[in-house]
């Protein structure tokens, strides 16, 4: 990857809508050239996949929250980890090491439905203990970093 493949890309994380002359433009290269640059970078795995991210709050989803998820012995870490990534209101979920074994975050439209969905996740294989973490205010939500050679 070099500095052309990375302007490309910040150009992409800003608005994954853009059209490849947009992009072209901003980086004074040929429309071809992004085209196939861009090509190669999903070829390659680096870009995964093009997203919308969501107002939650206008989707009536006004809470928000962080679970830290403590499993009774590692080998429930597997069906967990399935039942957890399919579960629609768990929108992240971390494999983490320290004190805890997972990291959820949860986004649902009301504590009784996070009381639901709590009551879920303690269902969930090997559960053993959990702690939530109520979200406040959302100060910045980058879902991709781009390295400092821009």
């Amino acid at each position: 990857m070099d500095s052309i493949d990375l302007s490309i890309l910040k150009c992409l994380k800003k608005n994954s809508r853009q059209t490849a002359s947009m992009i072209s433009q901003t980086i004074n290269l040929s429309v071809s050239a992004v085209i196939e640059r861009i090509r190669k970078m999903e070829a390659r795995g680096m870009i995964q996949q093009y997203t919308v991210v969501l107002d939650e709050k206008q989707l009536g989803n006004d809470l928000a929250v962080f679970m830290s998820v403590r499993l009774e012995h590692p080998r429930f870490g597997e069906d967990f980890a399935r039942e957890a990534s399919s579960h629609p209101n768990i929108t992240e979920c971390y494999h983490i090491a320290g004190d805890v074994d997972y990291l959820l975050k949860i986004v649902t439209d009301s504590s009784s439905s996070l009381e639901l969905i709590h009551q879920d996740i303690n269902k969930m294989p090997g559960v053993s203990w959990t702690k939530t973490l109520y979200v406040l205010s959302t100060i910045k939500n980058d879902v991709s970093v781009l390295p400092d050679q821009i």
